[in-house]
């Protein structure tokens, strides 16, 4: 079982979006057994509310069917719980790090990094794109998966 965190700093937007379409794309290939998926926040604004219409509505458009999820914080725990906790941005890094105090196993990661790209994930809190963060996603997502293939880490 690969235990996998998303972390955005709210976590209604982004990383609800990453965890509904991640559950999606490893769904569609037969893969969800091997898995465990959740999203996170650094923050402590948005704990208990549910994605946000905005990642609801995008999702819904591309046929992705959305988690059922209330915002929560990263907690220092949750980095053992999980093998790869994957933040969007270099905020969400520090403060990353910051939380669980710091990472000596090397599982903290910046989602556009499986993608070759040290960008951020657009946030759309402030844009209103969905559109963009969503090919972020899409994009730092495929990535990731192709590089648990090369690892032999699925099958």
């Amino acid at each position: 079982m690969i235990n996998i965190l998303f972390i955005c700093h709210g976590n209604i937007c982004r990383s609800t979006m990453a965890e509904s379409l991640f559950t999606y794309m490893v769904r569609q290939r037969g893969l969800q057994e091997q898995f465990e998926i959740d999203s996170a926040a650094t923050s402590r604004e948005e704990i208990g509310n549910p994605p946000h219409h905005g990642t609801v509505a995008k999702l819904r458009v591309e046929g992705v069917p959305v988690i059922p999820h209330r915002a929560r914080q990263l907690t220092k725990e949750d980095y053992g719980k999980y093998d790869f906790l994957i933040g969007m941005d270099s905020a969400n890094i520090r403060n990353m790090n910051r939380i669980v105090g710091g990472d000596p196993e090397g599982k903290i990661y910046k989602m556009l990094s499986f993608a070759g790209k040290s960008d951020d994930v657009a946030d759309p809190w402030y844009t209103g794109d969905f559109e963009a963060t969503y090919q972020d996603v899409k994009e730092g997502l495929e990535g990731f998966l192709h590089t648990l293939e090369a690892e032999g880490r699925i099958r």
